[in-house]
C-alpha cells in the first residue's frame, strides 16, 4: 500500500516501519495487529511505532501519519471534473477497555471516541481517501460543532490547490448549521454545499422554510433504485422535485440566499416509509436536470457510511487495545487508509472492470486468489474485476447469476485468506534462498 512512504514523521526507520505495518494490517484488515504481523519481532516493532504517539516518547500525532495519503488523495481529485466530500461521525466504542483518555458516548456507561474525516469520492462513487479528520473524547475544550464548520474551512484551502476540480462539500442533517453557511458565504463559496435539512427555518419576509419550498410548482421527478439494506429488500423511488431560494441572515446585518430542494417519495409500496430528502445548497437550480444531478450527489453520501462499516467491522478498530487515546489515534490514521483501499477496490472493479490487475494486485496476489481455489491461474493478466470477484469468492461471494457484483464485506474476508497464503509463499521463497 503505497501510501504512506512520504511521511514525515522525524526518522526514515520510522516511516518504514509505519509503511510495513500498513502494509500488514492492510493485507489482514480483520486480524488483530499480532495476527497481521509476521511473527514477533514484527509484532514488537509495531507497537514500538505506535508507542511513539506516547507523551513519553515522540508525542507522534496522526496528522503527519496520514498527510502523505492525504496528499495522494488530493492529486487524484485533481483528475476529476467534480469530487463530492463527504463528512460524517461516527462512535467508536471501547467499553470495558483500559483505555486512558476515552470519555462519555452517547450514554454516560459507554466510553469511547468520536471520529469525523472528509472522505472523497467521485459521482460515480469512486472513493479517492480521506482528506481530513477530527479525533476526539468528551468532554472538548471547544463546541463540537466547530467540526463541520472547519472541515468546510479546510476544503476551502485545499479548493485553492485544485482550480480544475469543483468540489461539493456534502453532510447529513448535523451540519444544518447556520454558522456553517455563513462562512462559506463569507469565503465567497470556494466550495459548494449540499446539506440534509434539520431545521424548518422561519423566512425573514414570513412563513417556514419547508412549507414554501413545497408550495413552488414542482420541477419534475427523478426515479433510482434505492439499495438493499438490512431487513429492507432493494425497490424503485419515484421523488417529485420541489425548488425554491429564499434569503437568509448572513450574520452582518445582511442576507445569504440559499436554496432548498425537497425530494418527495409519490406512490410508496405498502408497508414502506415514504423516502423524502430536504437539502440545502448554495448553488442555484433553474431546472430538473441541475436538480436532479443534487439528489444524485446526495446520494452518493452513503459511501461514508460503507467507510465506516469496514472500520468497525472489517478492520474491527474498536477491538484495538493500545492503553492510551493517543496511539489509537494513530492506528486509527492507519486504518482509515486501509477501508478506504476496500471500499476502493469494491467500487474499482464496478467503475473500470478492464483495468489490468497489475494495476493494483502484486502478481502473487491474483494468483493466490485461484490457487487457493485450486484452480490454475490465468497465463493473461486478468482484469481487476476478476481478482476481485475471486477473491470474494474466498470469502463467501458465490458469484451466481443474480448475485451482482461482491461488496466490501466477502473482500476482506478474501483478503484474510490471500494474504495468508502470500505470505506463507514469500516465507517458503525466503527459506528456500537461505
Amino acid at each position: 500500500m503505497n501510501e504512506f512512504g512520504e511521511a514525515q514523521i522525524g526518522d526514515k526507520r520510522l516511516t518504514k516501519r509505519l509503511v510495513k505495518l500498513a502494509d500488514r494490517l492492510g493485507d489482514a484488515p480483520s486480524a488483530s495487529i499480532p495476527g497481521a504481523c509476521n511473527g514477533r519481532a514484527e509484532t514488537q516493532a509495531a507497537y514500538r511505532f505506535l508507542d511513539q504517539a506516547s507523551a513519553a516518547k515522540r508525542g507522534l500525532g496522526w496528522e503527519p501519519v496520514l498527510a502523505p495519503h492525504m496528499a495522494r488523495t488530493e492529486a487524484r481529485m485533481a483528475e476529476y471534473a467534480v469530487v463530492l466530500c463527504l463528512q460524517d461521525t461516527t462512535e467508536l466504542d471501547f467499553n470495558g477497555q483500559a483505555i486512558d483518555g476515552l470519555g462519555r458516548l452517547s450514554y454516560a456507561a459507554q466510553r469511547g471516541m468520536y471520529l469525523h474525516p472528509t472522505y472523497a469520492v467521485t459521482p460515480q462513487r469512486l472513493p479517492l481517501g480521506i482528506l481530513d479528520a477530527w479525533m476526539w473524547a468528551r468532554p472538548l475544550d471547544t463546541m463540537e460543532s466547530r467540526r463541520w464548520i472547519e472541515g468546510y474551512e479546510r476544503l476551502a484551502e485545499r479548493a485553492g490547490h485544485l482550480p480544475a476540480t469543483r468540489l461539493v462539500y456534502v453532510a447529513d442533517r448535523e451540519a444544518d448549521i447556520l454558522e456553517l453557511m455563513q462562512r462559506a458565504h463569507a469565503l465567497a463559496h470556494p466550495v459548494d454545499y449540499l446539506l440534509r435539512a434539520r431545521h424548518n427555518r422561519c423566512l425573514p419576509q414570513g412563513g417556514k422554510l419547508w412549507e414554501t419550498t413545497l408550495a413552488s410548482a414542482p420541477l419534475g421527478e427523478v426515479s433510482f433504485t434505492l439499495p438493499a439494506r438490512p431487513r429492507q429488500s432493494a425497490r424503485a423511488v419515484s421523488q417529485t422535485l420541489h425548488v425554491c431560494s429564499v434569503p437568509l441572515p448572513d450574520g452582518q446585518g445582511g442576507t445569504l440566499v440559499v436554496t432548498c430542494l425537497i425530494a418527495r417519495e409519490a406512490g410508496t409500496p405498502a408497508g414502506h416509509k415514504p423516502i423524502e430528502w430536504r437539502l440545502l445548497t448554495n448553488r442555484r437550480i433553474t431546472n430538473l436536470a441541475e436538480a436532479a444531478e443534487l439528489i444524485g450527489w446526495y446520494r452518493c453520501r452513503w459511501e461514508i457510511e460503507t467507510l465506516f462499516h469496514v472500520l468497525k467491522n472489517g478492520c474491527r478498530v474498536e477491538a484495538l487495545q493500545l492503553g492510551e487515546i493517543k496511539k489509537l489515534e494513530v492506528a486509527l490514521a492507519i486504518y482509515l487508509v486501509v477501508a478506504w483501499r476496500l471500499a476502493h477496490l469494491v467500487r474499482l472493479a464496478r467503475d473500470q472492470p478492464d483495468l489490468p490487475a497489475s494495476e493494483v494486485f502484486d502478481r502473487i496476489e491474483w494468483q493466490a486468489a485461484w490457487l487457493l481455489a485450486e484452480k490454475a491461474p490465468p497465463k493473461k493478466t486478468p482484469t481487476v474485476r476478476e481478482v476481485v470477484r475471486r477473491i470474494a469468492m474466498l470469502g463467501g461471494f458465490l458469484a451466481r447469476k443474480g448475485d451482482g457484483e461482491p461488496g466490501v464485506k466477502t473482500l476482506w474476508q478474501g483478503f484474510a485468506r490471500v494474504s495468508s497464503f502470500v505470505r506463507g509463499v514469500e516465507t517458503m521463497r525466503a527459506n528456500h534462498a537461505s
